[in-house]
This record gives structure tokens, C-alpha cells and sequence, in this order.
């Protein structure tokens, strides 16, 4: 298995959506890649690095992030087991990633992906497919961030819970100041729209990583 000592700087970004290609391709992916461990905070690309390689998360999460002109943090996506992470639309990354937690992933050569998409031309439709899909999250998520913060809040809420598919408890596997850097709020305002919400109960909070939807058909009708 690799570590991050052993491939210094060996380079990736997706954002918060389901996988980029069909199971079959991703079981393809992990034959193809080598396995890596990340330690809890530890990078795993850096931004402006060249986009090598693509990569699938085996265990863990991974944010991508960049450090704005004024000293703030944006995060731009979360990625969980399961999600590919990695394809860029130019030859540099425009954001870093870090593990979140203790991190299992899988990367690939994007050379080899690309000569393999030049043979398969289901592969090369994904492929297409996922790069739209990054343009679309990168629009919705300035859209996001016009809204109010129990809007954003609420969204951010319901797309975990369907990504995790855990129904109606959601365990987080970021903080509160990540989440409060992926909705463009403060970890203030992120602690009290929880607690408003918890008040209207929306929702209960039994734990800081613990969320139970108590009343989804509201939450939607809040982020509609």
C-alpha cells in the first residue's frame, strides 16, 4: 500500500453528487489504481498541482477546498466511500483536497483512464457526462449561496441524507466549521440555524455529528 511519504505530492476534484462512472467502470478503476492511506487532515493534492491522477474514496471523506484572497476557506465539495474525485477539466487542480477522517483511497493514472475512454466509447460518454456534472455542481453552489442560511442549511441537510441513503439520521462526517465553509456561513450562524430548526422541529440534534430529520417534507418545502 502507498502513503503519502512514499508518493510525495502525487496529485487530484469532484463535488458533492454521486459517482462520476457506472460501477462496472469503477470496479475497473480500483483493479487499475493503487490504494493509499491518509491520515485525519492530511493532504492529498494540493491546489495548482498538475491533475494526474483520478481517484475513487474506499473508506473515509474528503473535502476539497481553496484559501480565498481575504484569508477565508471555501470548501467546494465533500466526498464519501464510493465517490470518484479527481477529474478536472483542465491540467491543474483548482482546489486542494484533505482527509477528513482516517482515509482509504484509490487512484489511477488519468492517462491511462483517457487512453481507456479512447477505446470505450460508453467510458468516453461517462466521462463527458461527469464534467458536466462538476460544471452543474459548481452553478448550483453559487446559487446556494444566495440563499437564506436555514435554506442552505436545509439543502445541505437533505442532499447528505440522500447521498449516505440513511433515511431520516444523518451522520456527519465533517465539522461545523466545515460545513459552515461549504455554505459560505459562519460556524455561529451554522450552531444556531441547527438549533432554530431543532426548535421548529424539523429536526433533532442527539449529537454534533448526529442528525435525525424529523419533518422532511418541511425541510424540502424550506429549500424549494
Amino acid at each position: 500500500m502507498l502513503t503519502r511519504t512514499a508518493t510525495q505530492k502525487v496529485s487530484s476534484s469532484r463535488p458533492f453528487g454521486s459517482p462520476v462512472v457506472p460501477h462496472e467502470y469503477q470496479g475497473m478503476i480500483e483493479m487499475m489504481g493503487a490504494a493509499m492511506s491518509f491520515a485525519r487532515n492530511s493532504e492529498i493534492y494540493g491546489e495548482g498541482e498538475p491533475a494526474e491522477y483520478l481517484y475513487k474514496v474506499v473508506s473515509g471523506t474528503v473535502r476539497t477546498s481553496k484559501i480565498l484572497a481575504d484569508g477565508r476557506r471555501q470548501i467546494g465539495a465533500f466526498y464519501i466511500a464510493g465517490d470518484l474525485f479527481g477529474l478536472e477539466a483542465g491540467d491543474e487542480h483548482t482546489f486542494s483536497a484533505e482527509a477528513i477522517s482516517e482515509t482509504k483511497v484509490v487512484m489511477v493514472k488519468r492517462s491511462a483512464i483517457m487512453a481507456m475512454a479512447a477505446r470505450d466509447g460508453a467510458l468516453a460518454r461517462e466521462l463527458w457526462t461527469a464534467t458536466s456534472r462538476e460544471l452543474h455542481h459548481v452553478q448550483e453552489h453559487v446559487l446556494l449561496l444566495i440563499k437564506s442560511a436555514q435554506e442552505r442549511v436545509a439543502g445541505f441537510l437533505l442532499e447528505m441524507a440522500t447521498r449516505t441513503r440513511s433515511n431520516d439520521c444523518v451522520e456527519l462526517p465533517m465539522s461545523r466549521q466545515d460545513i459552515a465553509d461549504y455554505l459560505g456561513l459562519t460556524i455561529e450562524t451554522i450552531s444556531r440555524t441547527f438549533t432554530q430548526l431543532e426548535h421548529s422541529t424539523l429536526i433533532a440534534v442527539p449529537t454534533a455529528r448526529r442528525i435525525e430529520i424529523r419533518n422532511r417534507s418541511a425541510l424540502k418545502r424550506l429549500n424549494s
